[in-house]
């Protein structure tokens, strides 16, 4: 579970990488009805982590053909064996969460025997669980897992188990489950099951019942997610010390100090400003700055027939323009955002710092539908101290596909170091910036905004 450095420094450009890049996957293998999925549970419950997620192998059965199909129904066809599975698909899925990519993970019906045209997507987990009867057997698979376990029980159970289960949630008959389990089931375990408990880490009998197993388990990913957050952070501050002895990027526009924008900026600092008072003018201002980030949209331009019938060349954007709110600060901005661009569709992001090592973290993610399409993508976020949550908010639309220059970045305060930080890694994003604050300043905005 070797750890990758978020920074990476070049002459001419730094790059982030987020703590999701790399990701901690765990394989665990093992008989049907053995309890792979309890114990698969019973580590995610115990890790008591946001994003954990668990992957079952059973999502990457290759659709069947006419005669295979016929054949599935009668019980005559082997699900049991590595061809019925799509390894390759499953290898490039894990390959690309290794690299912190968002995929998307088939859907498996297993009353039609047929992969769904729907598929779900999978995006940034800190720990991923590979769950399935041959999670261990596909030499490609096993270069990327960290940990691998092997889950005994007797067959007779195991039996039992996936009676209980194929009836209650497959809508299969016992006796087509029996006569599957005894031609198919049992001898692919002596085959191709079995064998993986040579390759194992660790070996867990009696599956969620060995509390002893899984605990070792569960204090082995702890201990290694925990260094991995200690480099995470470290890596952080280092990219601070690079950035430092830079000029600010030209794509950093800073808003002209004028009497008007200092005068709004007084109030906003002023602690005797009502609640009240400080929502209007600081809605005011955040219209000021959605302003200027229009002038940095993609525009093409057009001819329309004025109301003289005169002909006139303008402008229309290039593109949907849509905004993300890093939460829950960016939510200040939604207001000067909707009267400034009425129809703007928005997402949200939730980012937010570990007390414990100061890592920001990602818990949340809704973005809009085809953000990768639109023409501009505002990110919004009223504050920025480091520019740690920035970095990541960042990363986060462009592992979703929207391409660095149609990003701009909008806050009503930052720190220098932070700003140049983020422009060092991101040189072709443009960020507006209401005014340039001491580094590591407290955010205080949003509590103000909102009143708590």
């Amino acid at each position: 579970m070797e750890s990758i450095s978020p920074v990476f420094s070049s002459p001419l450009q730094k790059q982030y990488s987020p703590p999701w890049a790399d990701l901690s996957i765990i394989g665990i293998a093992g008989s049907s009805g053995s309890g792979k999925t309890s114990v698969a549970m019973e580590i995610v419950k115990s890790l008591n982590l946001p994003w954990v997620v668990i992957l079952v192998m059973d999502s990457f059965y290759k659709s069947l053909n006419h005669e295979q199909h016929t054949k599935a129904h009668m019980n005559e066809y082997d699900f049991d064996c590595p061809d019925a599975l799509d390894f390759d698909v499953l290898v490039q899925t894990l390959q690309d969460l290794k690299k912190g990519k968002k995929v998307d993970i088939p859907i498996y019906s297993f009353a039609h025997h047929q992969r769904q045209p729907q598929t779900t997507p999978l995006y940034s987990p800190r720990v991923l669980i590979l769950e399935g009867i041959l999670a261990l057997h596909d030499p490609r698979v096993l270069d990327l897992l960290d940990v691998k376990i092997f889950v005994e029980a007797d067959m007779d159970v195991c039996l039992g188990r996936r009676i209980m289960r194929d009836v209650r949630e497959r809508g299969r008959d016992i006796d087509g489950i029996i006569k599957q389990w005894f031609n198919y089931v049992k001898p692919s375990y002596r085959r191709y099951v079995e064998p993986q408990r040579l390759v194992s880490d660790i070996i867990i009998p009696r599956g969620i019942e060995n509390k002893t197993a899984i605990d070792m388990v569960v204090k082995h990913i702890q201990r290694k997610l925990d260094e991995k957050s200690e480099k995470h952070s470290a890596d952080l501050y280092k990219l601070v010390e690079i950035a430092s002895g830079e000029q600010l990027s030209p794509k950093v526009q800073v808003m002209a100090a004028t009497p008007q924008f200092i005068g709004m900026n007084t109030i906003l600092q002023s602690p005797e400003t009502e609640q009240v008072d400080f929502v209007f003018y600081f809605d005011r201002l955040a219209c000021l700055l959605i302003e200027k980030a229009l002038d940095c949209t993609s525009y093409i331009h057009t001819e329309v027939k004025t109301p003289q019938k005169n002909a006139y060349s303008g402008l229309n954007p290039a593109g949907v323009v849509s905004a993300v709110a890093i939460l829950r600060g960016g939510s200040c901005l939604e207001t000067a955002l909707k009267r400034t661009i009425p129809d703007c569709i928005t997402g949200r992001v939730l980012i937010q710092t570990n007390a414990k090592n100061e890592e920001p973290e990602l818990h949340y993610l809704k973005l809009p539908v085809g953000i990768e399409e639109h023409g501009t993508v505002m990110l919004l976020d009223p504050q920025m101290a480091s520019g740690g949550a920035a970095l990541m908010a960042v990363r986060v639309l462009i592992d979703h596909g929207v391409e660095e220059h149609k990003i701009v970045f909008v806050t009503c305060a930052a720190g220098k170091a932070g700003l140049k930080r983020l422009s060092s890694v991101y040189p072709n994003m443009n960020v507006i910036v209401g005014r340039i604050e001491e580094d590591r300043e407290p955010r205080w905005m949003e509590q103000k905004y909102f009143g708590c």
